[in-house]
């Protein structure tokens, strides 16, 4: 019995005719795809059960940024979110992205490994004022001053909210809570100084009861180049209510908060009838239905180094406390090489200098010994 053999020819293959009709309705397909539709809020949401406590601001911030993210044009595949241990932490259960629920002050840590091995990502960070300036205070800092192109959004309540209510490094002295039942000794953080004495390249604040200009703000942290840190005041209902509310009722919001417009002086009320200037470095209101001009007054420009500072010690300075608005907006924004990119053309120059490098002999090192 002959049994026929068949020549397997790759070249004959791809030369034939019956591949290139194949390959020529392929390309033809191809060419008729239509684009996929753009993305939608819904497409960012997951079908995991939200589980915060009813009323709680993460509910809003969460809504915002799903908003957002379908305007940035980047792929969902292309977003990472991080998150250390917290009520804010919860977020990657509910963004259709990749992510992780990482560890108790080290999501800044985590994110800094990955964007530096995977610098094509938009990685965003969502941490809390327990999580992200108590155990996680030196990773934190240590991410700002590096200037990572990572997105940093701290959810402040000024309180501990998934241990049940113990003070926090943001709570106000005098706190009366489970772990300071005579009241907090501590002097607080203010997080954006902190940012400011980090070195951080954009600093900004928002609110939970504000949708429009949280959006605003978390565009304008995305669009910058480097470490983007933004205070977003959350508030819990449980276990610090009404924290931040002079600040977001409508029978107080207007004369309590100032917001900053690049290039706009500072200009506050009901009526837009107070403004601020400056008295040598003192911030001083002036009342402009009583004439003064609006010609004195301190013109808002976020490259200004100095200016920034004063900004974000206003509400800390005891003399003034109760009586200058509390500012929101963009504080601060610089251009500086984010460490990334910096890594890889250091990485790049070592190579062109001295070509494939020899892992043993760096581990290794320059000295060594000999031991009869």
């Amino acid at each position: 019995m002959v049994i026929p053999c068949f020549k397997f020819d790759i070249f004959n293959l791809v030369s034939s005719p019956i591949f290139n009709n194949f390959r020529a309705q392929f390309i033809t397909m191809s060419d008729t795809t239509t684009t996929a539709p753009p993305l939608t809020a819904k497409d960012f949401a997951t079908d995991q059960e939200v589980r915060w406590c009813p009323g709680c601001g993460d509910y809003s911030i969460l809504a915002q940024v799903q908003k957002v993210m379908p305007t940035l044009g980047i792929p969902k595949e292309n977003i990472v979110i991080i998150s250390g241990i917290g009520c804010s932490s919860r977020f990657p259960y509910y963004m259709n992205t990749y992510g992780m629920h990482s560890i108790h002050g080290r999501a800044t840590a985590v994110a800094s490994g990955l964007k530096a091995a995977r610098p094509e990502l938009s990685v965003w960070v969502v941490t809390g004022d327990g999580d992200g300036l108590s155990i996680g205070g030196n990773h934190t800092i240590h991410l700002l001053r590096r200037n990572f192109d990572i997105n940093i959004l701290l959810f402040n309540n000024q309180i501990y909210g998934l241990t049940k209510g113990q003070y926090s490094p943001t709570s106000e002295v005098h706190k009366v809570t489970k772990s300071t039942p005579f009241g907090s000794i501590d002097h607080p953080f203010n997080p954006l100084a902190l940012a400011m004495g980090a070195d951080a390249s954009f600093i900004a604040r928002s609110m939970d009861r504000d949708p429009k200009h949280l959006q605003a703000m978390l565009l304008r942290s995305q669009a910058h180049k480097g470490a983007s840190f933004l205070e977003i005041y959350q508030n819990c209902n449980i276990f610090n209510d009404g924290a931040f509310e002079i600040f977001t009722e409508k029978s107080s919001k207007a004369e309590e908060v100032l917001f900053l417009e690049q290039g706009k002086p500072l200009i506050f009320g009901a009526t837009q009838q107070k403004g601020i200037k400056l008295d040598g470095f003192k911030p001083v209101i002036v009342n402009l239905a009583e004439g003064a001009s609006t010609d004195d007054l301190w013109v808002h420009d976020e490259r200004d180094f100095y200016k920034a500072q004063i900004l974000i010690r206003m509400f800390d300075d005891p003399n003034l406390a109760g009586h200058l608005p509390r500012p929101f907006g963009v504080f601060y924004e610089t251009e500086r090489a984010c460490y990334e990119e910096s890594m890889k053309m250091q990485i790049d120059e070592v190579i062109a200098q001295k070509g494939k490098g020899d892992l043993d002999k760096l581990l290794r090192g320059r000295e060594t010994w000999t031991i009869s």
